[in-house]
C-alpha cells in the first residue's frame, strides 16, 4: 500500500497525504508546499509517507 501511496504523491503530493494522515495540518501545509513550489510539496508527501 505505501507504494501506492508513493506513487499518487508524486503525481499529485496533496492526495498522497491525504490518504496517509486524512485531512489535518499536514494535509494542508502539503497544500501550500505544492502551491509554492511542486517539488517541495513531493518531498515533503514522500516524508510523511515514508516516517510512518
Amino acid at each position: 500500500m505505501d507504494i501506492i501511496r508513493i506513487i499518487a504523491a508524486i503525481l499529485l503530493p496533496p492526495l498522497g497525504v491525504f490518504l496517509q494522515e486524512g485531512i489535518g495540518v499536514q494535509f494542508w501545509i502539503n497544500i501550500l508546499l505544492t502551491l509554492l513550489g511542486y517539488i517541495p510539496g513531493i518531498i515533503h508527501a514522500v516524508w510523511i509517507i515514508v516516517k510512518r
